[in-house]
């Protein structure tokens, strides 16, 4: 793995590919303009998020497990659902507190 915007674009190497890689792009927000209220953000490049990565860690773990099951795969398919529960907590705050979207804590 190779950060080459950190934070929002990667490089991901295959697994017997060499030198070849996949991208990976993580949608990209910046501070925007607002004259009252929390400063909004704006998508200066679209991608996924987390919780869609984990999702589909999520499915590809199952369907691994599903054809050799272990207790560490499964393991590692409760510790995925448990980051993504985390991360839609903290989005549901979010919305509650009326800041998702926003540049605001």
């Amino acid at each position: 793995m190779r950060a080459i915007t950190p934070g929002h674009f990667y490089a991901l190497k295959n697994f017997e590919g060499g030198n070849e890689a996949q991208s990976l792009q993580f949608i990209e927000k910046e501070t925007g303009m607002a004259t009252t209220g929390p400063i909004e953000l704006t998508t200066i490049h679209d991608g996924t998020t987390n919780e869609e990565v984990l999702l589909m860690l999520i499915d590809r773990l199952k369907f691994l497990g599903d054809r050799l099951p272990s207790r560490e795969t499964s393991i590692a398919i409760t510790k995925c659902e448990e980051a993504l529960l985390w991360l839609n907590k903290r989005t549901n705050d979010r919305v509650t507190r009326g800041v998702e979207g926003t540049h605001k804590p």
